[in-house]
């Protein structure tokens, strides 16, 4: 009902977290993972390709560096 304050809240959690202070909190569920993985198999085969796997984590801004799988 009040986003303002719960974003706050969460990030609150969040800063808490890195400083060992608290749990650190779940940002994403279930719900949120099946809905982003239903934008990368765009045809709907229910897989990825390795290749649509780090494009996708360079979007999110995540490091493909240790990677360990082929192309197949």
């Amino acid at each position: 009902e009040r986003p303002r304050e719960f974003l706050i809240q969460v990030l609150e959690r969040v800063k808490a977290g890195k400083r060992a202070e608290g749990e650190y909190p779940y940002l994403m569920d279930e719900a949120n993972l099946a809905a982003m993985f239903e934008l990368l198999d765009v045809v709907g085969q229910g897989h990825i390709t390795p290749a649509q796997y780090r494009e996708a984590l360079k979007t999110l801004g995540l490091s493909t560096e240790d990677l360990q799988f082929g192309d197949d």
